[in-house]
Parts: structure tokens; sequence; C-alpha cells
């Protein structure tokens, strides 16, 4: 069954008008039919169409089930937008279908991109999570000073820094990670992070870590480190 995304259907039983547009207009679904919403918190709904309409489908709610990840830590991936934008567009993308609860577009010296527009990535999350039959939506924060990211990360959390110069020891992600804890990690722009940033990076609490033998784009830095995270939690589940 196609789901709908309504963040508000708690309180309000419409679709909105984007998501009213397809249901009716190009599915071609109608009143009787039934389908199911997801808020974006963690709730899928399962609902009966009470009246189709373009701009504003009315329905009405059936039932409700909770549908929290099925990761049970808290996963931040901070990430140095590329230069080309559908290469970012693509990262959140994969990332939402592998699964991730925040994502931090983060500005750092040597940053070929130095502004995103938010609300383009929010739609790319929220087609991803609907494709990939999930309830929960990753935020997305607006473009952040790397300073102000480090502030914000609280001790509690295991953080991490990966870059490709060796003139400090990095140690392999994989091993350094704690089953179950959750996590921050920081992925650089296309020229990598300056001196300067990864010793900020170092006296804020985070570990210098490489991801494997590979040289890696960006985006794909970013998707093994929090795939990474997914596998050794499934494994230590087993």
């Amino acid at each position: 069954m196609i789901r709908f995304y309504a963040p508000d259907i708690a309180v309000s039983p419409f679709l909105p008008e984007s998501d009213s547009q397809h249901c009716c207009k190009v599915l071609r679904m109608q009143s009787g039919d039934e389908i199911e919403i997801v808020d974006g918190r963690g709730s899928l709904y399962r609902c009966r169409i009470v009246n189709a309409h373009h701009k504003r489908t009315e329905i009405e709610i059936i039932e409700r089930v909770d549908l929290p990840p099925v990761w049970k830590c808290n996963i931040t991936i901070a990430v140095a937008p590329t230069k080309h934008l559908d290469r970012m567009e693509w990262l959140v993308e994969k990332l939402v279908e592998i699964g991730v609860n925040r994502i931090v577009p983060i500005k750092c010296m040597r940053s070929e991109r130095k502004e995103i527009k938010v609300e383009r990535l929010e739609k790319i999350a929220v087609s991803a999570m609907k494709q990939s039959l999930k309830a929960v939506l990753p935020v997305i924060d607006e473009m952040t000073p790397l300073p102000n990211f480090l502030a914000s990360v609280s001790n509690e959390v295991q953080r991490f820094v990966a870059y490709c110069d060796d003139w400090v020891e990095r140690k392999l992600l994989a091993r350094e990670y704690h089953p179950g804890a959750s996590v921050a990690v920081l992925i650089g722009p296309e020229g990598d992070f300056s001196p300067e940033e990864i010793r900020m990076a170092l006296d804020a609490g985070f570990v210098p870590v490489t991801l494997g033998d590979n040289r890696l784009r960006t985006e794909t830095a970013a998707l093994v480190a929090c795939d990474t995270f997914h596998i050794i939690n499934q494994v230590n589940q087993c």
C-alpha cells in the first residue's frame, strides 16, 4: 500500500495539498479507498478516504500503529555539502533509507558550497521515508559553521571525525564504535578538513578515525559511516 505523509494527521484529518494531488490526480483514489499515512514522528495511520479532493483530501482514521525506528541508537551525520547539489540530495535520500536521526550540513574552511536549501532536502527526505516504509523523519539542520556544531554535541554521545590526512593517528571507525551508543560523525568537504579544524574537533573530544583503506568521496564516506553503525548494531543483536 502506498504511504502518504501528513505531519498533523492526529489533529487535522486532511492530506496536505501535495499528497492530496498525488492521491487523487495521479493514483486516482476515491472516497472509500483505504490508505496509509505517516506523521514523521513514529506513527502509522490506517485511514479511509472520506472526500477525495486534489487540494484537500479528507480522511478518517481507522487505526493508529506505533512504528519506531528499527535502530535503537541516535545517529547524527554532520557533513560538508558537496559542490554539486545532486550528490548531496542523493546522500540525504540514501541516509534516510538506511536510517538516520539527524543530518547537519556543516560549513568548513574549504567548503565548496556555502549555502543550501533545507526545504529541498526535506522533500527528498520525506519521499525516502515513505518509500523505505519508515514513519520517522530525520531532522535536517540549516547550514551550521563547524565550531557551532562542535559546541552543540553532548559529551554523552560517541563523537568521531573522519578525514584523509594522517598527521594524527587515526583509528578504524568499525573498531572504535560501541554497539548501541548514540553517535555523531563528522565528514569534511571535498578538500578535506583543514589542520585547524581537525585540531578543533580533537579538542572538542572527537576521536580521529578512518573508514578503511579506500579513498572515498564526501557523500560516499558519510553513507559508509552511517551504515557502519547499523551493521555493528545488527551484528550485536544477533
